[in-house]
């Protein structure tokens, strides 16, 4: 048997062609939203996936203000921010956080899922993030995808 077939190959960064992705996340679950975007912006839905190289595709996310939370989570949930001082730290609800920062939502529950370091920032910048239905991507002509619930 011929074993040169079966190396693993690790794909280089300029050897990746990135897609650009539109997701409407009317009614969508947070949660489940945020793995499917996560493993588009990581590539694992390639089949050259190597994960020490960032070869996740784009996302665009449109109407970030319709997700929904399941049970309580939209009163209960807390986002909080610290800014590094005593007393320092600062908490909204989701209800709070819909209303003001609609976008944060769902970069706050994709973040959590990327990698830690400097590679996740990289994946994480590939996400753009809209509360509303506009965006201004239509140039790099993204495909349409639809959210599993």
């Amino acid at each position: 048997m011929d074993t040169r077939s079966f190396k693993t190959r690790s794909v280089k960064a300029a050897q990746i062609e990135r897609a650009w992705f539109v997701i409407d996340a009317d009614q969508a679950v947070v949660g489940r939203l945020a793995s499917q975007i996560a493993a588009i912006l990581r590539g694992k839905h390639r089949p050259y996936f190597t994960p020490h190289v960032d070869t996740g595709d784009y996302v665009i996310v449109v109407n970030a203000e319709k997700v929904r939370f399941t049970g309580n989570k939209e009163e209960d949930k807390l986002y909080y921010r610290y800014s590094g001082y005593p007393g320092g730290l600062k908490s909204r609800r989701a209800s709070e956080m819909r209303q003001r920062r609609p976008e944060h939502i769902v970069r706050h529950a994709v973040r959590g899922m990327l990698p830690k370091g400097r590679l996740g920032r990289s994946m994480l910048s590939k996400l753009k993030v809209y509360a509303g239905t506009e965006h201004p991507h239509a140039a790099q002509q993204p495909k349409p995808l639809a959210p599993t619930n």
